[in-house]
C-alpha cells in the first residue's frame, strides 16, 4: 500500500517520498552558501599533476572498490581537507564508480559526522 502525501510546513501538501518546493528552495539555498564559502577544485589541489596520477590509479584499479562495476573516479577514503600528505597517499585512495560515490561513499560520509 502507498504511503500517504504529508503536510509540509509550509502548508503544501506533499507526495510521500518528494520534497515541498519550498524544502528544495532551502537546499538549494544552503548549497550556494556552501559554494561560496568552498575554493575551487583547483585550488583544493585538483590540478593537472592529480589528473595524471589519477588516471594512471584507474588504469591499475579499474573497478569499483564497492560494487566492482568500471571506476571513473579516484575517492579519497579519509576525506584530506587540504592536508597534501594525506591527498597524495595512494593508500589512502580508492577506485569508485559514480554511483557509488555519490550514494554510498557520501552516506557513509553523512553518517561518520552523525557519530562524531
Amino acid at each position: 500500500m502507498p504511503k500517504p502525501p504529508r503536510l509540509c510546513s509550509c502548508g503544501a501538501i506533499v507526495p510521500a517520498g518528494q520534497l515541498c518546493a519550498c524544502q528544495i528552495e532551502l537546499q538549494l539555498e544552503r548549497k550556494r552558501r556552501h559554494d561560496q564559502k568552498r575554493p575551487n577544485s583547483r585550488q583544493r589541489g585538483y590540478t593537472r599533476e592529480w589528473e595524471k596520477a589519477r588516471a594512471e590509479f584507474l588504469r591499475l584499479h579499474p573497478c569499483c572498490a564497492f560494487c566492482g562495476d568500471p571506476a571513473q573516479l579516484v575517492d579519497h577514503i579519509k576525506p584530506h581537507k587540504g592536508d597534501k600528505a594525506l591527498f597524495w597517499n595512494w593508500n589512502n585512495w580508492q577506485s569508485l564508480c559514480t554511483p557509488c560515490h555519490s550514494r554510498v561513499k557520501q552516506g557513509l560520509e553523512r553518517n561518520a559526522k552523525i557519530g562524531d
